[in-house]
């Protein structure tokens, strides 16, 4: 194995053994990751330096999302007890902002490409992506991420993502992108909208992207809408009213269920002089607040249910996605190859059938007995060119195979391009069809019943572990002592520039 291989192993060695005291169930998961890459790295569709395991984050993740002073950066600051991030009415700050836990008392911001190129972390590689929708910003990474730290007890545990604001124009398509990234890789998105903007139906771009494209997904239930500064309403004859305008905005947008929190920060400059209003909005906003920081304290068990899901897809885009799509492309080879080679085997016989018509060989006699003389007269026909026929035959076989895989590859390339499967299917159909393999072989390389049985047994493990993290977390049969919170893991920056071993995948 190589030095990179080496190093992907021990960051899954590591992490198996901070699992095996913190979660595990999530041990278990790192098992079933590592026998679906046994299948991957035989098949070819993985290099042996990769994993599906270091392709999700194991620790949770919490992302903030909103339009510019909403209230984000005062929200995170009241949160961890600190002024980390800066406030204002104007943006403030442009660029992901990945906020970890660091036992250092002060706070470090360390640039991007600490984030893109260290699989430890999220936005492992989006340079790459960012590249692919705007051409020269890849190397930009500094634009669009920075690492911070902060010696805060309510971040052990957790990472949390602040998202610059979606209603900017520059760099929108680039920061989409990293937004979806985020969203994806996310146990829990807060999505912060400004209750001092009266008119939010004119906000109907940014309700776009923060409500519509989110209502659909399958962890849809991991959104939280909040509506913040909602003090700067308490002037309002009525202030019920602009709750109702932000919900049927909202509810525009496509969003009609899920809860929807109106809070504002206990540190807010704005005084309500009337003791009754004041109170109630005190009252709602503390109920609101502790619901929110409750859902952010039990990101750990998300993180659990998220990562197990995330275990679940990988094994069946694979055997569903990837694997079929290597098999067509695997049996169009084999059938233009046999094609070509049957069209070849015509050539020469016909070929030979012209020179000996040509050399007399066959005047005056029957039908049948040109058949017998044909026979006869091939080994004749033959005679010292033997050895060079069949050379020239194997070497032609050899190239119309090649020829033939090169013919697939575009079909193949548009196919992932569509599709979006799981590894690298081009390097594992070239795999499939090298010099040695028989063209008489149907399926890719590596994909047998064996393999089947090992994908079919993750899958099942799967289904196995969220049954025993039902039981864990939600003790259904009211049984005491049958099981254990999970202890909070200690996910953390250890220094300024390095993170921990336990955040290894």
């Amino acid at each position: 194995m190589t030095s990179s291989s080496d190093a992907v192993q021990q960051r899954l060695q590591e992490l198996e053994s901070h699992l095996e005291q913190e979660n595990p169930v999530l041990l278990n998961a790192v098992q079933s990751f590592r026998a679906l890459d046994r299948v991957a790295y035989r098949m070819g569709v993985m290099e042996t330096n990769q994993s599906f395991a270091t392709q999700i984050p194991w620790w949770p993740l919490i992302s903030i999302l909103g339009t510019f002073s909403a209230g984000k950066s005062t929200f995170i600051n009241h949160y961890l007890g600190q002024k980390l991030q800066r406030t204002g009415n104007q943006a403030v700050d442009d660029r992901f902002s990945v906020i970890v836990y660091s036992p250092e008392p002060v706070s470090h911001t360390l640039p991007g490409v600490s984030l893109d190129s260290d699989p430890r972390f999220p936005f492992y590689r989006m340079s790459h992506d960012i590249e692919q929708v705007v051409a020269g910003e890849g190397s930009r990474i500094d634009a669009y991420l920075q690492l911070k730290t902060c010696h805060s007890d309510r971040l052990r545990g957790k990472i949390l993502i602040d998202s610059p604001g979606f209603d900017a124009d520059a760099q929108r398509t680039a920061v989409l992108r990293v937004t979806k990234q985020m969203i994806d890789l996310s146990d829990l998105v807060l999505v912060f909208f400004d209750a001092r903007h009266p008119e939010p139906g004119a906000m109907r771009d940014t309700l776009k992207h923060l409500v519509s494209e989110t209502i659909n997904r399958a962890d849809s239930g991991k959104f939280l809408y909040i509506l913040n500064q909602i003090d700067s309403t308490a002037g309002e004859d009525n202030p019920e009213d602009v709750v109702a305008a932000w919900l049927r905005a909202i509810g525009e947008a496509g969003l009609t269920a899920g809860r929807f929190y109106t809070i504002y920060s206990p540190d807010s400059p704005i005084q309500i002089p009337d003791d009754h209003r004041r109170q109630r909005f005190e009252t709602k906003r503390d109920q609101d607040l502790g619901e929110i920081h409750r859902r952010m304290e039990q990101v750990e068990i998300e993180r659990a249910y998220r990562i197990v899901a995330a275990l679940r897809k990988s094994a069946t885009d694979f055997s569903q996605g990837a694997v079929p799509l290597l098999q067509t492309a695997v049996r169009r080879w084999r059938r233009r190859t046999l094609l070509a080679d049957a069209g070849l085997l015509a050539a020469l016989i016909a070929g030979f059938i012209a020179w000996s018509l040509s050399a007399g060989h066959w005047q005056g006699l029957s039908y049948q007995a040109q058949w017998f003389e044909l026979i006869r007269t091939i080994p004749w026909g033959l005679e010292g060119f033997e050895g060079l026929l069949l050379l020239l035959i194997i070497l032609a076989h050899f190239g119309i195979r090649r020829l033939a895989a090169l013919s697939v590859i575009p079909w193949l390339r548009e196919q992932i391009e569509q599709q979006k499967p799981s590894g690298n299917l081009i390097a594992a159909f070239q795999c499939s069809t090298r010099f040695w393999r028989s063209v008489l072989f149907a399926r890719p390389v590596g994909w047998n019943a064996k393999a089947r049985a090992q994908i079919d047994e993750v899958l099942q493990g799967g289904e196995s572990y969220i049954q025993t993290l039902n039981e864990r977390f939600t003790n259904p049969r009211g049984l005491r002592d049958n099981w254990q919170q999970p202890a909070v893991s200690n996910f953390a920056v250890t220094s300024a520039t390095t993170a921990p071993a336990s955040a290894s995948a």
